[in-house]
C-alpha cells in the first residue's frame, strides 16, 4: 500500500521583498508556510476558517486571508506580512496611527488589522467612516478596540473620526 500523503515540493515565494525558497506540501496554506516554514509568526492563526481576519496579509497589494489560500498559488506574487511593513526602523504610518490611537489591547489581531487597513487604503475603499467600518468588518477584535482601530485608519486615510 502506498502512502497517500502528498510529497513536499519546492516552493519559492516573494515575501517582504525577498525571495524565500522552501519545501512545502501542495496542500499547505500560505498561513502555515509563513509561520512554520519561514518563521514569520506575526501573521496569526485565529479561527483557521477565514472568519476572524487574524491571518490577513497583502498579496500584490490586496488583502487576503492566508488561512484560505494555498501557498503554492502565491508563487510569483508579492506577499507582505506585518514583518515587512516598516521601512527599516521607521514604522509604516498605519502602525504609527495604531500606537497613537491605542488601537490594540492584547495585540493578537493587530497584525491582521493593520494589514487589512493598509490594503483597504490601497484599494481606494476608505471613502468615509462608514465604508472604513464596513471594510474592516472582516477583522475581529475580541478586546473591543474597534473604535480606536477605526480612528487610526481614519487618521491615515485623512477622514474625520
Amino acid at each position: 500500500m502506498t502512502d497517500p500523503s502528498p510529497e513536499p515540493r519546492a516552493l519559492t515565494l516573494r515575501v517582504n521583498g525577498a525571495r524565500r525558497s522552501l519545501a512545502a506540501e501542495p496542500c499547505a496554506t500560505l498561513l502555515d508556510v509563513l509561520r512554520d516554514g519561514l518563521g514569520l509568526t506575526g501573521t496569526k492563526k485565529g479561527c483557521d476558517m477565514g472568519a476572524c481576519g487574524a491571518c490577513t496579509v497583502l498579496v500584490d497589494g490586496r488583502r487576503i486571508n492566508a488561512c484560505l489560500t494555498l501557498a503554492a498559488m502565491q508563487e510569483g506574487r508579492d506577499i507582505v506580512t506585518i514583518e515587512g511593513l516598516a521601512t527599516g526602523e521607521a514604522l509604516h504610518p498605519m502602525q504609527q496611527a495604531f500606537i497613537a490611537h491605542d488601537a490594540l489591547q492584547c495585540g493578537y489581531c493587530t497584525p491582521g488589522q493593520i494589514l487589512s487597513a493598509v490594503g483597504l487604503l490601497a484599494e481606494g475603499r476608505a471613502t468615509d467612516l462608514a465604508e472604513v467600518a464596513e471594510q474592516m468588518s472582516g477583522n475581529l477584535c475580541r478586546c473591543g478596540a474597534h473604535p480606536n482601530i477605526l480612528a487610526a485608519v481614519a487618521e491615515v486615510a485623512g477622514l474625520r473620526s
